[in-house]
C-alpha cells in the first residue's frame, strides 16, 4: 500500500480501478527504413489520420447529444488541427525524404509546430497546445495499432493524468468517470472547477503520479484530504467505503434543501447564486436551488474556434440562458481573456507576465470593435430578462470611464439600427488591490461590486493560483484579503450599491459566514456547493456572523482566523 499526498479540490471519495493517461511523445530515433517500405509507412500514417478523424467525429456527436452543442464545438478545433495541411504534408515529406518511420516523422513535425506555439509553460497558446496534444495522442495510438484511450472509458474508473485539458474533461463519460487525479493544478484550476461542476472527487498536485501507477490498480481517492491510496488494505478499504456511504447519504439529505429559503436563524435573507460557463449547466441551478446566476463566464463562446462569434451568435446564446432562467437574475461577465486563456485567432505577442499583462478589460479596451460587439449582444439579450453586465479586472478609474462611453456608443448604434435593447446595470469585479483601495471612487460610477476572490488572493498575496508548489500561500482568510473586502463593502454601502462574492471563497461555508458578517449582500458559487452553504446559514444567526467578522482582525494569520471561525461556529452548532 502507498499513500500519495496532493491537494483536494473537489469533495467526495472515489473507490475503484485507475486508468492512467500516459503521453506517447518523446519517441527515440528508430533508424531509417528501406525505400521499398516507404509507401507502407505513408499509408500507415494516412490510415491513422482517418481513424483519428472518425473517432473525433463520433466523440463530437456523442458529447453534443449528452452535454450540449458548446461542448461539442470543442472538437471542431480538433478536426481543424488534425487536417492541418502543414502537419500532414510535412510528415509525409519527412517519411519520403528522410526515410523515418511514420511515428518518428510525425513527432518531429509536431515538435516544430509546438515550438511555434511557444515553449512549454508559456501561456499564450496553451489551449491550442493542449488541443494539439489531444489530437496527436489519438494519431500515435493508431500508428501503434492501439485503440485510442484518450477519451474512451468502458468501465468505471478514476482518471490519472499529468493534466486534463477542457476537451478531455468534457469528453469523459460522467457515468463512468468517478474521480480525477493530476500531477499539476490547484483549487482554482480548470480541472478543479469542472470536477466540482460534475460532482466528481478530484485531487491535483500529486508529483509524477502517472509514472507510479498502472492501469487497473485499485485506489482510493479522497477529495477531502487530498490523498490517493494505492492498493489499500482490506481494512482501510472497508473504512473508506463507510465514509463514502455516509457522504453520499449526507449529499442526498442536502438535496432536500433546494426548496428551503436561504435565511439565517434571526431571519436575514441571503441570496445564493450560481457560477456557470455553459447554457447546458442551467439544470444544475434547478437541482441545487440557486436563485439565479451570479457569474456567467463567456470565455467558452470564444475558445476552441478559428472565427470569432458574431453579435447575432452571442445575442442568441445569452438570450437562451436568460429565457431558461425564467425571470431570475443573471450577471454576465464580459470576456475575461488573457492570463491562462487565449483566443487562437487573435495572435497577440507573447508576454513575460501574462497575468499582469493585456488581459480581461485591458484586452477588451485594446480591441474596441470586438468589445462593442459583445456589449451590443448583451444589451440586446437584456431586453428579455434581468441581465446585468460585469466588467473583470478593473484596476484604474479610466477603465470604467471608457467602458461607459462605449456602452453609450453601443446604445446609440443599436437605436439607429432599430434593434431592441435595454440599458443594463453595470458592475465591476474587485479582484485587484488598487480597485479595492479606490472603491470609494469606483462605487460612485457603477451599480454593484462583485469580488473575484480567486484573483484578489493571487494579486494581493503575490501567489500563482495554479502553482501547486506554493498552494499554501493561497489563503482566503488572510487578513489583507478580508481588509480589502471590508473597505470595498463599506464604500459600496455609502453609495447605496450591492456587493457579492463570485470567487471560490463563497463556496466554503465558514468563509461565507465571515464574508456575510463583513457586509457582503450575495454569494455566488459552484451550484453543487449551495446545499452546504445554505445548511450552515440556516443554523447560524446573522448577529453571530457579524460578531465573528468583527473579531477576525484581532488575529495575524490565515490559520488563526480559520481556527477561530471554525471553533466559534461549531460551538454555536452545539448550543
Amino acid at each position: 500500500m502507498k499513500i500519495f499526498q496532493g491537494i483536494g479540490v473537489s469533495p467526495g471519495i472515489a473507490i475503484g480501478n485507475v486508468s492512467v493517461i500516459k503521453s506517447r511523445f518523446n519517441l527515440s530515433y528508430q533508424g531509417k527504413i528501406q525505400a521499398k517500405n516507404l509507401p507502407h509507412e505513408i499509408e500507415k500514417f494516412k490510415g491513422a489520420l482517418n481513424l483519428a478523424e472518425k473517432e473525433i467525429l463520433a466523440t463530437q456527436k456523442n458529447i453534443t447529444k449528452t452535454l450540449g452543442e458548446k461542448y461539442g464545438e470543442i472538437f471542431a478545433m480538433h478536426l481543424l488541427l488534425l487536417k492541418d495541411k502543414v502537419l500532414q504534408e510535412e510528415t509525409i515529406k519527412s517519411i519520403k525524404n528522410d526515410g523515418f518511420v511514420a511515428e518518428y516523422a510525425f513527432q518531429r513535425v509536431l515538435n516544430k509546430i509546438l515550438e511555434n506555439l511557444g515553449k512549454k509553460g508559456d501561456t499564450l497558446f496553451e489551449d491550442e497546445r493542449k488541443d494539439l496534444f489531444d489530437v496527436a495522442e489519438k494519431v500515435f495510438s493508431y500508428l501503434n495499432r492501439e485503440k485510442s484511450r484518450s477519451f474512451i472509458i468502458k468501465e468505471k474508473a478514476i482518471i490519472a493524468a499529468h493534466d486534463l485539458s477542457p476537451s478531455q474533461t468534457a469528453a469523459f463519460n460522467p457515468e463512468l468517470t468517478i474521480g480525477f487525479v493530476t500531477e499539476i493544478g490547484s483549487a482554482t484550476s480548470h480541472t478543479a472547477i469542472m470536477a466540482k461542476a460534475l460532482e466528481i472527487p478530484a485531487v491535483v498536485g500529486v508529483d509524477d503520479i502517472t509514472k507510479q501507477l498502472e492501469d487497473e490498480q485499485t485506489v482510493i481517492l479522497d477529495g477531502f484530504n487530498g490523498e490517493l491510496i494505492v492498493e489499500p488494505t482490506s481494512a482501510l478499504l472497508g473504512k473508506y467505503k463507510e465514509k463514502q456511504k455516509e457522504y453520499l447519504k449526507k449529499r442526498k439529505n442536502l438535496y432536500m434543501t433546494k426548496g428551503l429559503v436561504s435565511k439565517t436563524t434571526d431571519g436575514k435573507r441571503i441570496s445564493l447564486m450560481a457560477n456557470i460557463e455553459l447554457p447546458e449547466e442551467i439544470h444544475t441551478l434547478v437541482k441545487y436551488g440557486a436563485e439565479g446566476i451570479g457569474l456567467y463566464r463567456t470565455e467558452y463562446l470564444f475558445l476552441n474556434r478559428r472565427n470569432m462569434p458574431s453579435e447575432e451568435e452571442q445575442f442568441h446564446s445569452y438570450k437562451k440562458v436568460l429565457l431558461l432562467l425564467r425571470d431570475k437574475p443573471m450577471v454576465i461577465r464580459t470576456l475575461d481573456i488573457g492570463g491562462d486563456k487565449f483566443i487562437s485567432e487573435l495572435r497577440t505577442p507573447t508576454e513575460l507576465n501574462p497575468f499582469l499583462g493585456n488581459r480581461a478589460i485591458r484586452f477588451c479596451l485594446s480591441q474596441i470593435e470586438f468589445f462593442k460587439t459583445q456589449l451590443k449582444a448583451m444589451m440586446r439579450a437584456g431586453y428579455y430578462g434581468d441581465l446585468r453586465i460585469l466588467i473583470p479586472m478593473i484596476s484604474i478609474f479610466e477603465e470604467i470611464k471608457k467602458t461607459k462611453e462605449l456602452i453609450k456608443e453601443c446604445a446609440s448604434e443599436l437605436k439607429k439600427d432599430g434593434k431592441k435593447f435595454r440599458e443594463l446595470p453595470l458592475g465591476i469585479m474587485i479582484e485587484v488591490p488598487s480597485a479595492a483601495l479606490i472603491s470609494d471612487i469606483l462605487a460612485k460610477e457603477v451599480d454593484f461590486f462583485s469580488f473575484g476572490t480567486n484573483d484578489l488572493i493571487q494579486y494581493t498575496i503575490a501567489v500563482d493560483r495554479v502553482n501547486e508548489k506554493i498552494s499554501y500561500l493561497y489563503q482566503p482568510f488572510h487578513p489583507a484579503i478580508l481588509k480589502l473586502i471590508k473597505i470595498s463593502v463599506d464604500n459600496a454601502k455609502k453609495c447605496g450599491i450591492k456587493t457579492s462574492i463570485c470567487g471560490e471563497a463563497a463556496s466554503i461555508p465558514e468563509i461565507a459566514c465571515v464574508l456575510l458578517g463583513l457586509g457582503v449582500d450575495e454569494l455566488s458559487m459552484s451550484p453543487s456547493a449551495i446545499p452546504d452553504v445554505k445548511q450552515l446559514l440556516r443554523k447560524t444567526s446573522f448577529k453571530k456572523m457579524t460578531e465573528i467578522a468583527g473579531k477576525v482582525f484581532e488575529f495575524s494569520t490565515h490559520e488563526e482566523i480559520h481556527n477561530y471561525v471554525k471553533k466559534t461556529l461549531n460551538e454555536r452548532g452545539k448550543k
